[in-house]
């Protein structure tokens, strides 16, 4: 019997960049391909989803192109650059779906929704600068771009150094009753885009805040507010591990919510890397979500069988 449960797929803007030597259009639009071919499996089993994205090193690079042009253009603000990266990583992943789609026969269309994000005018994170954006740099190149530009960089999880922004907590989807909509009316959907486009509300009226919001905390607040049976991560590796990267690693199977708790409090996820992924399955959870998954692309059908990949169960 087929279902007709709805899953959120969220998908990584670095996992669309598979590394410095494959960073053009062209390499994204091939990388968009190859994970929309999984998830059109997904709906052709039954199926209905909602696919996120991350932006992270997209909208570094059209900030960075701003920047570099500003001596003959004006420069974009931060939430306009997040904007165009829901365009164009929605535009590559809609076209991938819909010839994915024709090839095999499935009834169905898809869109993408320019999503807005509420967050709190006075959120912490606006003080403190935690979101990577655009290319890693090795730390003599970020400390040059921190002096010559100002910037605020950190290292990002042992993968080089990057420029970082503003990162506030996203407090409501402004578009999701309009997600659901579409949704309960067949169309798969590309939403929220980057964690969405970051908004703060003055006197009952939306204005667009320069930050870059996390895209699975996001997609969690979208999965519980459409009421998704599944929050799928797609990211790096086939599995959650604990001591990741170590001689005594331990790949996780299947895992309840208070294990992912204690895992959390121990420290076995990274920032920058598995612990914002496992906070955010965290909060699908305890709002209610039935089932988190977390595993590769490649691997995003035999994970949906329950054949791999990392299960989180209330």
């Amino acid at each position: 019997m087929r279902t007709r449960k709805t899953a959120v797929v969220a998908i990584g803007g670095n996992s669309l960049i598979k590394d410095e030597k494959h960073q053009t259009v062209a390499h994204q639009f091939k990388a968009a391909r190859e994970t929309c071919r999984h998830i059109a499996s997904m709906i052709e089993q039954g199926w209905k989803v909602v696919i996120t994205h991350g932006n992270g090193p997209q909208v570094g690079f059209i900030l960075l192109r701003s920047e570099l042009a500003s001596h003959v253009l004006p420069t974009a603000p931060l939430d306009s650059c997040g904007a165009e990266t829901q365009g164009s990583l929605g535009y590559m992943i809609q076209q991938s779906l819909r010839n994915e789609f024709r090839l095999r026969g499935i009834n169905n269309s898809v869109a993408t929704v320019v999503t807005q994000t509420l967050v709190k005018k006075n959120d912490p994170a606006f003080k403190h600068p935690t979101k990577p954006i655009g290319p890693f740099y090795t730390k003599r190149k970020a400390e040059k771009h921190r002096r010559e530009q100002r910037w605020e960089i950190m290292e990002d999880a042992g993968r080089g150094w990057r420029r970082v922004v503003p990162s506030p907590k996203p407090v409501r989807i402004i578009e999701k009753d309009v997600i659901k909509n579409l949704i309960d009316h067949g169309v798969t959907v590309v939403a929220a885009g980057g964690g969405g486009i970051p908004v703060v509300e003055e006197r009952g009226k939306l204005k667009g805040i320069e930050a870059v919001i996390d895209k699975d905390y996001a997609s969690a607040l979208l999965a519980t507010g459409i009421q998704a049976e599944l929050f799928l991560i797609s990211t790096a590796v086939e599995k959650v591990a604990l001591n990741f990267g170590r001689v005594d690693e331990q790949p996780l199977n299947r895992i309840t919510l208070a294990e992912a708790k204690k895992y959390l409090k121990e420290g076995h996820f990274h920032a920058g890397s598995m612990r914002p992924k496992i906070q955010a399955i965290i909060s699908y959870l305890e709002n209610g979500g039935k089932e988190a998954l977390i595993t590769n692309p490649e691997n995003l059908e035999r994970a949906i069988l329950g054949k791999t990949g990392t299960h989180i169960m209330p």
